[in-house]
Formats: C-alpha cells, sequence, structure tokens
C-alpha cells in the first residue's frame, strides 16, 4: 500500500531552461490556453504545493479560477479549490500575503523543526504550522498529507522544490511546458537545480504525450509506474 499522495509536477520554462526572469517583473512562460489547462489540473487535485520562496517572490493565490470548475468540485463534496501547502526552513513568510488571506481553504505550512514556535507565533492565526523535520523531510511531509486525505498533489515549484521532489525519486508525473523565447540570462531561477536525478543519459524518463498548445508545448513524462492514477 503506497502512504503518500500521486505526485504531479508542472513547470512552464523557457527554450533555455529558466522559469522566470532575474527582475522584479514576473516572466509569463504560458498563454491564456494553457494556464486554463492547468486550472483544470488543479481542479483535479487534492492539494498545491510550493515552495515559501515562490510564496515571497509571487504572492500567489493559488486558487482554481474557473467557477464551473469551483462549483463541479463544490457538487463533489468537496471545497471550491485544494487545499494550499507551503514548505520552510525560515518561516520569513508574510501572514497577510494572499497565500495566507485568500479562499476558504485549509492552508498548511510545514516547516524546520527549530523555528517551528516562531512559525506558529507568526502564523498559526492563518494557517495549520506542521514540524516538517530537521532538515525539512519530504517523504515525512507526504506521508503526512496522505493521512490528511490528500491523494493527489500538484507540485508548482519553485525550483529548489522541483529539485528535491525529483532528485529524491517522490514525483510521479511531470508536466513541463516550453515557451517559445529564450531568458539568456544566467542569474535567472532555472526549472531545477544540481543534483543526482534518477533519470540520466542512461535511464531516460519516458515521454508519455507531446502537445502543442498554441505557442507552447506540453510535454508530460512518466517518472513512476504509478503513472496516469486517478
Amino acid at each position: 500500500m503506497v502512504d503518500r499522495p500521486y505526485v504531479l509536477l508542472s513547470c512552464g520554462m523557457s527554450l533555455d531552461g529558466y522559469v522566470d526572469s532575474a527582475t522584479d517583473t514576473r516572466l509569463l512562460l504560458s498563454n491564456a490556453a494553457d494556464f486554463d489547462r492547468v486550472d483544470a489540473v488543479r481542479a483535479e487535485c487534492d492539494a498545491i504545493l510550493i515552495g515559501a520562496e515562490t510564496v515571497r517572490q509571487d504572492n500567489p493565490r493559488l486558487l482554481v479560477r474557473s467557477a464551473d470548475r469551483r462549483a463541479e468540485r463544490v457538487a463533489r463534496g468537496l471545497l471550491p479549490t485544494p487545499v494550499k501547502v507551503t514548505v520552510t526552513a525560515r518561516a520569513r513568510l508574510d501572514p497577510c500575503g494572499r497565500f495566507f488571506a485568500l479562499g476558504e481553504v485549509d492552508k498548511l505550512v510545514y516547516c524546520a523543526s527549530p523555528v517551528l514556535d516562531d512559525a506558529r507565533a507568526r502564523l498559526g492565526h492563518v494557517a495549520t504550522v506542521l514540524d516538517g523535520g530537521e532538515p525539512v523531510d519530504f517523504p515525512r511531509i507526504l506521508t503526512d498529507l496522505h493521512a490528511r486525505g490528500v491523494s493527489r498533489l500538484m507540485v508548482e515549484g519553485g525550483g529548489t522544490v522541483h529539485t528535491q521532489f525529483l532528485t529524491a525519486g517522490l514525483a510521479d508525473e511531470l508536466q513541463l511546458v516550453v515557451a517559445p523565447f529564450f531568458v539568456g540570462d544566467s542569474r535567472a531561477p532555472r526549472f531545477v537545480g544540481d543534483g543526482r536525478f534518477p533519470w540520466d543519459a542512461q535511464n531516460r524518463a519516458a515521454l508519455a504525450e507531446a502537445r502543442p498548445i498554441g505557442d507552447v508545448v506540453l510535454l508530460r513524462y512518466a517518472l513512476s509506474d504509478r503513472f496516469g492514477e486517478q
């Protein structure tokens, strides 16, 4: 019996592998049709996880945008939008940010053990703050999410979080959208950082789908034998 959720990683990147620019202006890598696709994927999940740096930099709402999809979730006895999850080593998060302030849904913060008390003092009134271990232990977090009823988890970044899930072999599926332009600035963040990945030149990831969506391309990779579970 698997004691963790099905883990789906979702990311958009430029042709040269960057997920944002090096400026304060957020880089839009996708188009309207693909944003709608991502919204549909969100609506099918029980929880969405992003790293603390993404919370700080993007100030995301992390909600299902479509009213019809929210209504469909409610009709199935679910909350309109999936549980929001973030992971932090320092707990330097703004409790007034949109991640916490928007959406009538549970917000879970897994933090490193040494900052647990500080995190609960700062965020305990807007989220459930949980001990994530020291250092933060992703298998432990996934086990806890599974115990809370999360069977399908969408991970939307950033690069450090994607790197940790991939190098630990904790991802079942990767949905990678490639935008038709270059960033060309090594100061900008990349899709993943350095690490020992299970997939290399001798062990290639299995491409399950390649689909153009307007001017971007969606690449779906099967990363485990659980690929495609509903």
